[in-house]
C-alpha cells in the first residue's frame, strides 16, 4: 500500500534563484507563487552552491552579472557537480561574450532576457522541466534494458521459455523508449519555438515574423501529408531561420533587404550561414540547419550562400523560401513598401521559374488561402486586374491601397466609369501600377 502511494504521489521538482538583487528574488518568487515548484533563493554563487550541496536541484536559473562570482561561472561550476540539473542564464545585458561563455562553459539550457514576459518565463520553466523529466525517463529506461539484457544472457542456456518471455519483455521497454526519444525529440521542437520568442525581442512587434512563418510551415505540412520527420525539422527551421542576425545593429534588423548597401549587403548574405553554424553542434538540429544554409538559394541559381540551382536546392530550403518571402514581404523586410498577402502572393507567381520552384507556388498558394482568412487569390472568382480593365459594375474584392499605404477603395465596393477614370489618374500621378482584386459581378451578386 505504502509502495502504491509512493508510486502515484507527484513529484514537486525544486527551483533555484540565484540574483544579488533581492527585488529581482523577490518579483520572481511571487511569479512563481502558487506554481507546482518548491522554490529555493539565493543572492550569490557560493550561496547557491552551498544548496545544491546541501539537497537536489532540478533547475537553478541565475542572473549574468553577480559580483565575486557571475552566472557563467555558476553554471559553468553547476555543469561539472551537477550536470543533471538544468541551468539558465537570466541576463538584462546584450552580452554576447557572456553568453558564449555561459553556452560553452556551462552549457545552458535557455536564455532569459530582461525585462521578462511573465507568461513566456513560466512557460520556459515548465518545459524545461519537462524536458529535464523526459531526459531523466530516458536515462532510466536506458538502465532498466541493461539489468534486462544482463538476465536475459544468465537465463539464456538452460531456460528458452522465460528467454521467450524476456525477449517480449526487451520489446515493450524497446518501445518506450522509443516514446521517450520521440519525446525528446519534441522537446527540442518545442524548445527552438521558445527560443525564436525571445530572439524576436531583438525587433518591433509589426516586423516579428517567426511565430507566423511557424504557423504557415505548420498548415503547409499538413496538407501536403508531409511526414513527421520532414514537418518536424521545417518547423524548428522556421523557429531560428533568423538567428544569425542577432549581432545586427538594430537598424540594419528593421531595414528592407533590398534597401542594404555595400557592408551591410555582405553581412545580409552572411545570416543564412551564421545561423547554420550556431545550430550544427545540436545533433538534432543538422537537418533543420542545412534548411536554414540553403533558405536564400534561388530556383535559376542566383542566390546565396552556395548558388545552388533548381532541385540541387533541398525542397524543405525551397519551400522555408516562399515562406520566408510571403511573411517579410508583409513586414516590409525585402522591399521598401509593405505588401499585403495577395499582393505578396502574386508577386511570389510572378518570380516562379527564377526566384521559387514553379512546382510548389501554386500549392503554397492554396497552403495561404487557408492559412488567411484575407488571402482572396485562392478563389476562382476572383481576378487580378490593372486599373484599365476595370470596367463599371465590377466588386472589389479586398482594400485597394496606394503605394505609400493610404486607402484608396474598401473592399465591397462597387465601380462606376467616374471611379475608374480618378484611380487611373490617380495611378499615373503616382507613377504606381496598381494590382486591382475583383470578385466577378455574379458571384458578388450571389454572395449579397
Amino acid at each position: 500500500m505504502d509502495e502504491q502511494t509512493a508510486t502515484t504521489s507527484p513529484y514537486t521538482p525544486t527551483i533555484l534563484l540565484v540574483d544579488d538583487e533581492e527585488s529581482i528574488l523577490n518579483s520572481l518568487r511571487r511569479l512563481l507563487r502558487g506554481q507546482p515548484y518548491d522554490v529555493l533563493l539565493a543572492g550569490s554563487g557560493a550561496q547557491a552552491l552551498e544548496i545544491m550541496a546541501a539537497q537536489p536541484i532540478d533547475l537553478v536559473m541565475t542572473d549574468a552579472r553577480m559580483p565575486a562570482m557571475d552566472g557563467a561561472m555558476l553554471l559553468a561550476e553547476t555543469h561539472r557537480l551537477y550536470p543533471s540539473t538544468t541551468r539558465i542564464l537570466l541576463t538584462g545585458y546584450a552580452d554576447m561574450a557572456m553568453m558564449i561563455k555561459a553556452i560553452n562553459e556551462g552549457q545552458i539550457h535557455r536564455y532569459i532576457s530582461k525585462p521578462w514576459n511573465d507568461e513566456e518565463m513560466l512557460l520556459t520553466l515548465r518545459q524545461s522541466l519537462e524536458h529535464r523529466h523526459s531526459e531523466r525517463e530516458r536515462l532510466r529506461l536506458e538502465q532498466l534494458t541493461r539489468e534486462q539484457n544482463d538476465q536475459l544472457k544468465a537465463l539464456n542456456a538452460t531456460l528458452e521459455k522465460r528467454v521467450e518471455a524476456r525477449t517480449s519483455e526487451l520489446q515493450q521497454t524497446a518501445d518506450m523508449l522509443d516514446l521517450a526519444y520521440d519525446e525528446l525529440k519534441r522537446s527540442y521542437v518545442t524548445g527552438t519555438e521558445v527560443f525564436s520568442l525571445l530572439a524576436n525581442l531583438r525587433l518591433p512587434k509589426q516586423k516579428q515574423t517567426n511565430r507566423q512563418l511557424i504557423e504557415l510551415i505548420r498548415v503547409y505540412c499538413k496538407a501536403q501529408a508531409m511526414d513527421e520527420a520532414s514537418a518536424r525539422d521545417l518547423t524548428m527551421a522556421a523557429a531560428l531561420y533568423n538567428i544569425g542576425k542577432l549581432s545586427w545593429s538594430d537598424g540594419m534588423m528593421v531595414a528592407p533587404s533590398d534597401m542594404l548597401h555595400s557592408t551591410d549587403r555582405e553581412r545580409y548574405r552572411d545570416y543564412p550561414t551564421q545561423s547554420e553554424s550556431l545550430l550544427m553542434t545540436l545533433e538534432p538540429m543538422k537537418d533543420a540547419a542545412r534548411l536554414i544554409r540553403h533558405h536564400q538559394e534561388r530556383w535559376d541559381g542566383s542566390g546565396f550562400p552556395d548558388h545552388l540551382k533548381g532541385e540541387l536546392i533541398p525542397s524543405g530550403a525551397r519551400l522555408l523560401k516562399l515562406a520566408v518571402d510571403f511573411i517579410e514581404l508583409q513586414k516590409g523586410l525585402i522591399l521598401e513598401r509593405h505588401m499585403n498577402s495577395d499582393e505578396a502572393l502574386l508577386y511570389i507567381r510572378k518570380y516562379a521559374g527564377k526566384l521559387y520552384d514553379p512546382d510548389m507556388v501554386e500549392d503554397f498558394v492554396q497552403a495561404c488561402a487557408a492559412f488567411l482568412s484575407d488571402v482572396t487569390l485562392g478563389d476562382p472568382s476572383v481576378k487580378v486586374l490593372t486599373t484599365r480593365e476595370l470596367t463599371e459594375g465590377m466588386v472589389l474584392a479586398r482594400n485597394l491601397n496606394a503605394d505609400n499605404g493610404m486607402l484608396l477603395l474598401n473592399a465591397g465596393k462597387v465601380l462606376n466609369l467616374p471611379l475608374v477614370d480618378k484611380l487611373i489618374a490617380f495611378e499615373a500621378m503616382e507613377g504606381a501600377k496598381y494590382s486591382v482584386f475583383i470578385k466577378e459581378p455574379d458571384e458578388a451578386a450571389l454572395s449579397g
